[in-house]
């Protein structure tokens, strides 16, 4: 686990803004949201994604039967705030083994749910076939939400995405099998507006997957 942030699009190092430069640098991508650390889950370090967030903080809730909280993190500094967040939660798969989902929200062109994907980014558009019909749909918050398979994945893992309170939402299923999680119409808050429940959200160890997808 790195303690310094990196460029969301590829993990690389990435220069603070400077003289020659009033945003964060990536030698390959440009100008970025700068990646911070991961921090290891707790009711507390998601209480400093939900603060710094200007994007929603997706989380399954209720979470699925054994399921647990394992990291969450961002893509932002102290000046613009979070402009994506990432969620991610691990439990029984429904074929059997254990799944792993990590939820993305982000502005247009930050890259970070490509990055998770395993696809060229920096959007889903171009991988989703929105002309027809969704392969799934969540609730959130409150609202049913479509959510289309984003085609060119590795095939480990199950990629959707669709469009969340006027951003991207990107989720991600490891191993493939378990993408089954996403036909179960799950029920997403977004944890900004979420109550004094989620001091109950059970935690587990953190996710290798967050670290490094």
């Amino acid at each position: 686990m790195r303690g310094e942030p990196s460029c969301p699009k590829c993990g690389g190092r990435v220069r603070a803004p400077g003289l020659f430069a009033d945003s964060w640098q990536c030698d390959v991508h440009g100008n970025v949201h700068p990646l911070q650390p991961v921090i290891p889950p707790s009711v507390e370090a998601l209480g400093v994604v939900v603060h710094r967030a200007r994007v929603p903080v997706w989380m399954p809730w209720p979470l699925p039967v054994g399921w647990l909280f394992t990291g969450a993190g961002f893509a932002g500094d102290d000046r613009s705030g979070g402009r994506a967040t990432m969620v991610a939660c691990s439990g029984p798969g429904p074929l059997g083994g254990i799944g792993e989902l990590i939820l993305v929200a982000e502005e247009l062109g930050v890259g970070l749910g490509a990055r998770y994907a395993g696809i060229d980014g920096p959007d889903p558009g171009p991988y989703m076939s929105v002309e027809k019909p969704p392969q799934a749909k969540v609730l959130a918050a409150g609202r049913p939400t479509p959510l289309w398979h984003v085609a060119g994945a590795p095939d480990d893992r199950a990629v959707f995405a669709g469009e969340a309170l006027g951003l991207w939402l990107w989720a991600v299923v490891w191993p493939e099998q378990s993408g089954l999680l996403m036909y179960d119409e799950l029920v997403l808050t977004d944890l900004r507006d979420a109550g004094a429940e989620v001091d109950l959200l059970p935690c587990g160890a953190l996710s290798p997957r967050i670290l490094e997808p």
